[in-house]
């Protein structure tokens, strides 16, 4: 029984870019559907409602630099590959820092410590498309103090954001950020009116949270401000993208308590990307123990605690585990690594607590994870196939 067309174009619209890619070798009708823009572009709209299917996983920055790795595994309920081909993850993994990752694009900077060369991709489509360096910057070689992040979350579908962050004041106690965005579908940088004021602690840019039009940074909590210090605890701060003003928002009292030795912090997304209960969620590891907190009331910020668990308890297959990175995905799923393992913990409801062993890597410590969905969005009209 032969199928319609147009039912068979919504079917595999739905379909993740790996399977569209077998089928693709099987049916030449089907094979169309990849190369047509309309079929692209509903494609891609329709995993937006979707969960994140994969993971990019890799040293922390400085150790890339010398031991360049980027591995990409799959989730549990993923249990075959992600479909992007070998050729594209050999290339990321000798070239490149993956920096962030969103719907299906990707975005990139060349190791290089003589330049600064960002790209964004689709290493299912093995297109990629060159993000030109702001002016300047061009004539500074201090690239130590920028800080790069997408977002894909238009609703148009061939435009995608990168902020750059780049900090001035060196000198000061409380530097301040000049905010770059840079539209692919423009092609053009453009600069904030103001500012973005993080306070005097350190932030961890490679954390950022979008939620509520804004993007928010967690700041680290290492002990180098006295008690009387507005900034001796640690917190959160945002930047409104809409009108550019800083704003802090405060840690659970619980979370502030012994955190300054031994202890990681960090911020993610919480809830589906489809619910309208979404909003962020902290995750504090201390002493080979988890505690997490979902921000309940934004403008209070109140905070209400969902688990608090020792990693012993987990029950994992290998003794004396030492967590050496951690993440939220898809909005209620806990992933963390170990020294040689990948491990996931469901935080939802029908799942909760549920471990599962995801897979291995050899990316050693203070490992990072970028979630990543294989879809078939386009990098933009200036895209050109990838050097691998």
């Amino acid at each position: 029984m032969e199928v319609p067309h147009d039912i068979a174009f919504e079917i595999f619209s739905w379909l993740p870019a790996k399977s569209i890619c077998k089928f693709n070798s099987t049916c030449e009708t089907f094979s169309k559907f990849s190369q047509e823009t309309t079929f692209k572009t509903k494609q891609t709209r329709n995993l937006l409602r979707k969960d994140d299917t994969c993971f990019f996983i890799q040293p922390e920055k400085t150790r890339q630099k010398f031991e360049k790795r980027v591995e990409l595994h799959s989730l549990p309920k993923e249990k075959q590959s992600s479909g992007v081909p070998n050729n594209v993850l050999t290339f990321l993994s000798n070239s490149v820092s993956v920096l962030a990752s969103c719907n299906g694009l990707v975005l990139c900077r060349t190791i290089n410590d003589d330049s600064l060369d960002l790209f964004i991709c689709n290493p299912i489509t093995k297109s990629r498309s060159s993000i030109p360096i702001p002016e300047s910057l061009q004539i500074n070689d201090n690239f130590a103090n920028i800080n790069i992040m997408l977002d894909c979350s238009r609703s148009n579908l061939d435009d995608y954001s990168v902020f750059l962050f780049k900090e001035t004041n060196f000198k000061e106690w409380s530097p301040t950020y000049i905010c770059n965005v840079y539209h692919g579908e423009e092609g053009a940088w453009k600069t904030m009116a103001n500012r973005f004021s993080p306070g005097g602690r350190n932030m961890k840019f490679d954390m950022a949270v979008f939620h509520n039009k804004a993007i928010h940074v967690i700041s680290d909590s290492a002990f180098y401000f006295t008690k009387s210090s507005a900034f001796y605890d640690p917190y959160i701060m945002s930047y409104n993208l809409e009108n550019g003003t800083s704003t802090l928002l405060k840690l659970p009292t619980e979370a502030i308590k012994d955190c300054h030795n031994m202890c990681n912090m960090n911020i993610f997304n919480w809830g589906k990307v489809t619910s309208s209960n979404s909003s962020i969620c902290l995750v504090k590891l201390r002493d080979s123990g988890f505690i997490i907190w979902i921000l309940k009331d934004y403008k209070s910020s109140s905070w209400e605690k969902l688990l608090e668990v020792r990693v012993e308890a987990l029950e994992l297959k290998e003794e004396n585990p030492n967590v050496t990175g951690f993440t939220i995905m898809n909005g209620d799923l806990l992933v963390f690594a170990t020294e040689e393992n990948v491990y996931s913990c469901g935080l939802d409801n029908e799942k909760s607590m549920k471990v599962e062993e995801i897979c291995q890597h050899n990316c050693g410590s203070n490992t990072r994870f970028i979630a990543y969905s294989d879809t078939l969005r386009s990098c933009g009209t200036n895209a050109e196939t990838m050097p691998c």
